[in-house]
């Protein structure tokens, strides 16, 4: 160390911004991630990893833009480096103890060149190096930008050697199936994998999730069969919403006009699901759209107090173009966007001095104009607040079935809501007990039934504007006597 006398400066990279929070449109992500750059690989295998910045999503799973082998980088970098949003849970499905999903790397003879062994393979993971001759303890190994690894010898007569021989394992993200994304649950342990693993954010986290969600996958029908169903069935009560990519490809629709039948193939038709086509660009990164339309929904809600009353339609998108999977620029007009995707339950992006997003219809629309089942942001409110009901209420279950404990439920909840409606988050909100809901029969069988009516407001999505020529300005303005 060199000697030091004086005063001195020092510098360090600039920290990305600290990320705006929320948690109503709590995202849990599944996918692959390059858990070879992670802290621990061992600990990031179909386990829920919540992180609040991009530095623990990349201790966490890793990180690398090869969006295409690894899905979950998409999300973490829509949300952390496009739409600075937090947090978000990540579910990582590449798992080094299936022969599937790992390539056994034959030893091989490398060139040592001042003490540097420079190993070619990809995506190696570095407890499982062997170096002939080599231990351990004697050389240190570290993954280079290019996906190669860099092994420095530390012992002098490996140091003196022309070349050692080293054998690996590395991760293969293509051994990855949709099977292994909807997961299940093993009949002898009892471990979950997959998406069965949403049940487990609430008991482990304390948080419920918000949006679920799958990009580079659940353009697949049997991916996308998953996420709706368990949209529904989290834990026995809170309900969510996810989101379903319509492939941009030959295998889904490369043209506006066939997204429709792209999008039935596909099986896409709950309320509780939001569908999207076609991909998303910036610069040269491609991201399938949830990603993006996820991080999009969540920094709308962060930024509405995390009360999701508000949609992310006609929202800046923060993209440099539209695309097909390819890379081929999708250029929407309005009309486009309107009368072939947005009517039919599609959720778009157009350029309007900026790209936008550009829908509010759940993938339940054209079948249903219910509008609590039609509009993405009245269906995540209702969502919302019967989740928050669940919650605040749960202290109440087993105790007396009492005037005084049925009072305090209307009560209470009659003023959370009339704060909702003083902060325009609704035109209306009332809680009743209703003697013609609560039958004696079921009193006696400790049911009781409370009634919340609840009217979100309707996104303003047709705004128009009746126009005439005034006849009688223009003879004030120039008529004679």
């Amino acid at each position: 160390m060199a000697y030091k006398h004086g005063v001195y400066n020092t510098e360090q990279a600039t920290s990305l911004t600290v990320p705006i929070q929320g948690i109503a449109g709590l995202q849990v992500i599944f996918g692959t991630a390059p858990i070879h750059l992670a802290k621990d690989p061992a600990a990031a295998v179909n386990t829920p990893k919540l992180v609040y910045s991009y530095k623990e999503a990349v201790e966490a799973v890793g990180y690398s833009d090869d969006f295409e082998n690894f899905t979950l980088c998409q999300s973490i970098s829509a949300c952390f480096q496009v739409f600075n949003v937090a947090p978000i849970i990540l579910v990582n499905v590449l798992d080094p103890n299936k022969a599937a999903h790992v390539t056994q790397n034959q030893a091989e003879s490398c060139d040592v060149v001042d003490g540097v062994v420079l190993y070619d393979k990809k995506y190696v993971l570095l407890n499982t190096l062997a170096v002939k001759n080599g231990s351990s303890g004697n050389y240190e190994a570290a993954h280079e930008d290019d996906g190669s690894v860099a092994i420095t010898l530390l012992s002098t007569a490996a140091k003196e050697a022309s070349s050692l021989t080293v054998s690996s394992t590395s991760l293969k993200p293509s051994g990855v199936t949709a099977a292994d994304i909807v997961g299940g649950v093993d009949a002898s342990t009892g471990k979950e994998t997959g998406l069965e693993l949403i049940r487990q954010i609430y008991p482990t986290l304390g948080m419920v999730p918000g949006l679920i969600l799958a990009p580079g996958w659940s353009h697949t029908p049997t991916v996308a069969a998953a996420p709706p169903a368990k949209t529904q069935t989290i834990n026995g009560g809170p309900y969510c919403s996810c989101l379903l990519d319509i492939s941009a490809d030959s295998d889904g629709a490369v043209v506006y006009t066939s997204v429709k039948g792209a999008k039935e193939a596909l099986g896409a038709s709950s309320p509780h699901a939001a569908a999207l086509w076609p991909m998303v660009a910036v610069g040269e990164k491609k991201y399938y759209f949830s990603a993006m339309f996820a991080a999009l929904t969540a920094y709308t809600d962060a930024n509405n107090a995390d009360v999701p009353y508000e949609s992310p339609s006609n929202k800046d998108l923060r993209i440099t173009a539209t695309v097909l999977k390819d890379g081929t620029t999708v250029a929407l007009d309005q009309q486009q966007a309107n009368d072939v995707l947005n009517a039919n339950g599609v959720i778009t992006a157009i350029n309007a001095n900026g790209f936008k997003s550009w829908g509010n219809n759940t993938a339940a629309y054209p079948s249903t104009t219910d509008p609590k089942d039609r509009w993405w942001a009245v269906r995540r409110f209702f969502d919302w607040d019967g989740n928050n009901f669940i919650q605040t209420y749960f202290q109440k279950v087993d105790k007396p079935g009492n005037k005084r404990l049925i009072q305090s439920i209307v009560d209470s909840q009659n003023i959370i809501g009339n704060g909702y409606v003083a902060r325009d988050y609704c035109a209306g909100y009332r809680v009743e007990f209703r003697s013609d809901e609560n039958p004696v029969t079921n009193l006696l069988a400790g049911h009781l039934t409370v009634h919340t009516y609840l009217a979100p407001y309707i996104p303003a999505e047709y705004i128009e504007n009746i126009r005439e020529y005034d006849v009688d300005a223009l003879e004030s303005a120039i008529g004679g006597e």
